[in-house]
């Protein structure tokens, strides 16, 4: 490796001592760039951010419900409760369904079940009374409170009206964006190498010229599989192009392990996208991810180390790292459930089990932040199983009674959060490092000092806890608020996939993972500037740190997964579903029909 940086660092060698002759070069640079890095930050930013939000999503339709006067409603969902609710998926306004009648669930190999939800008038399937769940195929007369629905799939030209309109809704082409962030990437390490001088090291423009190779590899590797829809892995490029040049300025003995981070958790981010595809996969494991959780957490408290009051670190062969970050990414796998699995409340309980266990390991381990992660993570997720917010409720009071016990138990753990909003007047003391935090801030500016020609990497936890900072002075209050819009557009989005979601399974997971992302990136900015306490949390793709960075990638392939855009995700093509509806539809129609046979061509196609 030495050998091989060897002719890099004679040339950069080279480069800073013509710089050092002629400064007037370097000082016009860094002016120019400074003005142009917010303006590239908007051109990479835009595109994605503006592709993620407005473009409107047009459910797909796996099948129909036919009434008795003829009308059909197309179920939208792989999961659909059926009632007189105008919150269900199916409403029917008729006195003898329930509010909540029966819920229609596709499963695996397109096997399609009936539930029936405890409704007053029952439910039948072709004149069967169901007791729990019955299966249902195409064709069958489905009866809800004496009304007869019949269940049958999309007529052809249905189909193809409503492929027409996904087509149209397809994500915009992302290499512009692809192309401006490889711009700045390049202007980002020269700056750098400008900033460091002398001390400038090979391993910068390494590690940034891998980083764009990596990111047009993946590109082209997913376009050759004709995927498209790359705005998530767009913001998450940026901002990681953030963090390798945050580590540059801070610990630029760091930027390979930085860079074999992004790696890897791009490695995760594809191979739990794709292990997300298959639905029934996901129901097996749900389990061994809830004591994958347990398991991370349990053996950091035995065999992790302190680091700034808190037991969260666990040093192997001289590599460092936090289970507790892969951890979130079990935590929120177990606590996602499809809707079958909502129907029982036993599946509610345990999950409030899990919570409890994972909760009461970080605060033996004194790791607060990660403990209020996790609690917000379980709201949402236990709001979003039961709609309960009485339950909730109930939950909160309780849990803030355990903290009450805990503090009366632990007196010293209130000293962690006594300069909480005092901070200036303890700026030698308990709020140094918030203090030097905002004065770094405020010299940056709009525009910032300049990428690695900041002060504030000398206060311990510049790069991680207290990051933001950092951002605000090297690269200007407007690139610092693109990084936070970004995590937001995220979390977004995985609300606006909520009325299109396949599975309440790919919903809760996005929702969770999205609700982790802002609260995460809320603990880290407020607990800078002393709008909150400093938890010691990471803002999430831009801290420096392994297993943060991995844990980012992660939690990104669960809002990928929700991405139901026709071939914008690593999920179920519609090409699939259209063999799906071609197969069904010869079970239910004449061989001579001429639906069928149109049909039999497009799957020869």
């Amino acid at each position: 490796m030495g050998g091989s940086m060897a002719p890099i660092q004679t040339l950069l060698d080279g480069l800073t001592a013509v710089l050092a002759a002629h400064p007037m070069i370097e000082i016009g640079y860094m002016s120019f760039v400074r003005f142009f890095f917010p303006v590239l930050a908007v051109a990479i930013l835009w595109r994605a951010i503006r592709s993620l939000l407005q473009i409107p999503h047009t459910p797909e339709t796996w099948g129909q419900l036919s009434l008795p006067n003829g009308t059909q409603i197309p179920l939208t969902h792989w999961e659909n409760i059926i009632g007189r609710s105008k919150t269900a998926d199916v409403e029917l306004n008729y006195p003898s369904i329930s509010r909540q009648h029966a819920a229609i669930c596709r499963g695996e190999k397109d096997r399609w079940t009936v539930y029936d939800l405890g409704s007053k008038g029952g439910t039948m399937v072709n004149g069967r009374a169901v007791d729990g769940s019955a299966p249902v195929e195409l064709g069958d007369t489905i009866t809800l409170g004496g009304v007869p629905l019949i269940f049958l799939p999309q007529t052809v030209a249905e189909r193809e009206e409503l492929e027409k309109r996904r087509r149209a809704e397809r994500p915009a082409a992302i290499w512009p964006s692809f192309l401006w962030l490889t711009v700045f990437q390049i202007l980002a390490c020269i700056q750098l190498i400008l900033a460091a001088g002398e001390e400038a090291s090979a391993a910068i423009p390494l590690a940034f010229l891998g980083l764009t190779a990596l990111m047009w590899t993946y590109f082209a590797i997913l376009r050759a599989t004709r995927c498209v829809g790359f705005e998530m892995e767009t913001i998450a490029f940026f901002l990681s192009t953030l963090s390798l040049s945050v580590t540059a300025s801070s610990a630029p003995g760091s930027l390979f392990k930085q860079f074999l981070a992004i790696f890897l958790g791009l490695i995760l981010f594809v191979v739990l996208g794709v292990f997300l595809r298959d639905l029934s996969r996901v129901q097996r494991i749900r389990w061994l991810m809830a004591a994958g959780a347990i398991g991370l957490l349990g053996i950091t408290l035995l065999l992790g180390q302190s680091r700034y009051g808190a037991v969260n670190w666990i040093s192997i062969g001289g590599m460092s790292f936090q289970p507790s970050e892969i951890a979130k990414i079990c935590y929120i796998f177990a606590g996602s459930a499809t809707l079958e699995r909502l129907f029982h409340k036993r599946n509610l309980a345990l999950f409030i089990v899990l919570t409890g266990i994972c909760i009461g390991l970080l605060g033996l381990m004194s790791d607060f932040g990660t403990a209020a992660i996790f609690f917000v993570t379980f709201l949402v997720i236990a709001y979003l199983r039961s709609g309960d917010f009485a339950t909730l409720s109930l939950i909160c009071g309780a849990a803030v009674f355990g903290a009450g016990i805990v503090l009366k138990f632990k007196p010293y753990i209130l000293s962690r959060f006594a300069a909480w909003g005092h901070a200036w007047e303890a700026a030698s003391g308990a709020g140094y490092q918030q203090t030097r935090t905002m004065s770094a801030a405020a010299s940056g500016g709009l525009l910032g000092m300049g990428a690695g020609n900041g002060w504030l990497h000398r206060v311990a936890a510049a790069d991680t806890d207290l990051v933001f900072g950092m951002l605000c002075e090297e690269w200007g209050l407007l690139i610092a608020m693109l990084a936070v819009a970004a995590i937001i557009t995220l979390a977004w989005f995985a609300a606006r996939a909520v009325r299109v979601g396949r599975s309440s399974f790919y919903t809760i997971a996005a929702c969770a993972a999205g609700s982790l992302l802002v609260f995460q990136t809320c603990l880290n900015v407020f607990g800078s500037v002393d709008l909150l306490p400093l938890t010691g949390v990471t803002f999430p793709f831009v801290s420096n740190g392994g297993s943060a960075m991995m844990s980012a990638w992660g939690l990104l392939a669960f809002l990928k997964a929700t991405d139901t855009r026709e071939n914008a995700s690593f999920a179920i093509r519609r090409s699939h579903q259209r063999r799906l509806t071609a197969s069904a539809r010869r079970r239910v129609e004449p061989v001579g029909d001429p639906f069928a046979r149109e049909e039999a061509r497009d799957e020869e196609d």
